[in-house]
């Protein structure tokens, strides 16, 4: 379970879940901090990454073109990065279940 955290959210993600999302990376940490977001979501569906994001436009982008990449999408507002980071493991089950669900692309956490 690879993620690819947006703009949105600290690159200090990777390092507190690098025990339970090994692999995953973050925009600014590929280069990516000033991508568009159609960028980013050609960059996550190449390197088979799932979106990790508290933005609404990956939504719509996800409407539009389909999956992969699939997505999660944080609706939470302003928080601590430890609480993002809390509500991704406290999921990890539900993610598990998004990536083996063919029929599913996106999974909204609060």
């Amino acid at each position: 379970m690879r993620l690819l955290f947006d703009h949105n959210l600290s690159p200090k993600l990777i390092d507190i879940l690098a025990d339970h999302f090994p692999g995953s990376e973050h925009v600014y940490r590929i280069g990516l901090d000033m991508a568009n977001d159609p960028k980013i979501w050609e960059y996550a569906k190449e390197n088979d990454l799932i979106i990790v994001t508290k933005d609404a436009d990956f939504g719509d982008i996800s409407v539009l073109r389909g999956f992969p990449p699939k997505l999660i999408w944080i609706r939470r507002g302003n928080c601590k990065t430890a609480t993002i980071a809390t509500i991704l493991m406290e999921n990890r089950d539900a993610i598990a279940n998004l990536i083996a669900d063919e029929r599913a692309g996106m999974l909204t956490l609060h």
